[in-house]
C-alpha cells in the first residue's frame, strides 16, 4: 500500500501576522492609509465623541473611514459585508489594525457622521487628482442600480425590431381571425 503524507486541511494552525507588513507601498490600501492618516483633517469628528470621563472607548474615526472607504472600493456597500471583511479579510484587518467593528457601528458611523464624511470624500478626490491618480477621461462615483423596463428580449437592431413587429402583427391577425364568429 502506498504511503502518503496525511491531509491536514482540518487542522488549525496559528500563523503570526504583522499587520503593518500586509499593506505594501504602491497599493490602493497603502495610499488610502497614507491619505487618511496624513492628509485629512479629522478634527470635525472630535465634537461627536464625549466619552473621556465615562463610557466605552470609541473606534477611531480614521480607522472607521479607512474600513468604509476600503469596503466601498471593493464594492462592499453593506455594513454587514464590511464588518465580515474586518473579521476574515487580511487587508481589512491590516487597515483597521485588527479592530473589528460591528455592522451596526459601521452603519451608525456613516448615518451620524455623513456631514463630516462628505467633505472628506471631496478632499480625497482633490488629493488623488493632485497626485495624478485620477484619469481625465471619466470618473464615476455613483454605482446605484436603477430599475429599467428594457428587457433583452425587446432590445436589438432596427431590422430585428421590424421582424418582431411583423411577427406580432401576424400573431395578432391570426388570433383575431380565429376569435371572429363564423
Amino acid at each position: 500500500m502506498a504511503n502518503y503524507k496525511p491531509d491536514l486541511s482540518c487542522q488549525n494552525k496559528f500563523i503570526p501576522i504583522n499587520f503593518a507588513e500586509q499593506i505594501l507601498p504602491g497599493t490602493f490600501e497603502y495610499a488610502l492609509c497614507y491619505i487618511v492618516e496624513n492628509k485629512l483633517d479629522l478634527s470635525g469628528f472630535d465634537a461627536w465623541y464625549n466619552n473621556e470621563k465615562s463610557g466605552a472607548a470609541a473606534y477611531p474615526p480614521a480607522v472607521m473611514l479607512k474600513v468604509i472607504l476600503l469596503g466601498y472600493a471593493h464594492g462592499f456597500i453593506s455594513s454587514r459585508r464590511i464588518a465580515k471583511a474586518c473579521e476574515t479579510n487580511i487587508l481589512f484587518m491590516s487597515v483597521s489594525g485588527d479592530i473589528q467593528p460591528h455592522y451596526t457601528t459601521i452603519a451608525g458611523f456613516v448615518a451620524k457622521m455623513h456631514e463630516q464624511i462628505e467633505p472628506l470624500f471631496t478632499q480625497i478626490l482633490l488629493i488623488c487628482d493632485e497626485e495624478g491618480l485620477i484619469g481625465r477621461n471619466m470618473f464615476a462615483i455613483d454605482g446605484c442600480k436603477l430599475k429599467s423596463n428594457a428587457s433583452k428580449e425587446w432590445s436589438g437592431t432596427f431590422d430585428e425590431l421590424e421582424r418582431k413587429k411583423a411577427k406580432l402583427a401576424r400573431q395578432s391577425a391570426h388570433h383575431c381571425a380565429s376569435s371572429m364568429p363564423r
